[in-house]
């Protein structure tokens, strides 16, 4: 077997069990923390928009070519329409954008974007940077939005939930799973 096979394994069933599991974890919390971050793709700039609950769970993962208020409007459509409620609370960076957008698409939350409120969302993008290092950038947006919609949802199967458990369980836990 190899590489190029679990490559397309990965391509044609990655979605359908990311699908699955989307399905069956259920809506997210009622805060979302939203924040963009410039990817390169192909030599230009883009924004990935990410969208965390107050949990750390990834709700949803968009890649735009545009940082403007339709764009945080689309992705805030997307993001409803995937979870099926609208969040309590929505925290978002300074930008301005994320004002029109809001009002037009979430007007019942309430939006929070005092310094640091939104921190959350700035270290989940941690993973998706090392993750893009390592596999020396992407080639094109449909791949970048293919894989770290597949990433995220796998992601959360697998992040353990610190904040839910003492610490003592939490070190049995990670040397169980690196046992097995």
């Amino acid at each position: 077997m190899s590489y190029e096979t679990i490559r397309r394994w990965c391509i044609r069933f990655g979605p359908i069990y990311a699908n699955r599991l989307r399905k069956r974890s259920g809506p997210g919390g009622d805060q979302w923390f939203v924040d963009e971050v410039f990817v390169r793709i192909d030599g230009q700039l883009r924004y990935l928009y990410r969208a965390v609950d107050q949990d750390g769970q990834v709700l949803d993962i968009l890649v735009q070519t545009r940082r403007n208020s339709k764009a945080a409007a689309r992705f805030f459509r997307r993001l409803l329409k995937r979870q099926g409620q609208a969040p309590r609370r929505l925290i978002t960076d300074k930008l301005p954008r994320y004002r029109p957008a809001h009002r037009e698409e979430i007007p019942g939350a309430v939006h929070d974007s005092r310094q640091y409120a939104n921190n959350r969302a700035e270290v989940s993008h941690e993973a998706t940077r090392q993750r893009e290092r390592r596999m020396r950038r992407f080639k094109s947006i449909g791949h970048a939005q293919r894989f770290l919609a597949v990433y995220g949802t796998l992601q959360n199967l697998f992040a353990v939930p610190r904040h839910l458990m003492r610490a003592k369980y939490y070190r049995t836990f990670r040397a169980r799973a690196l046992i097995q």
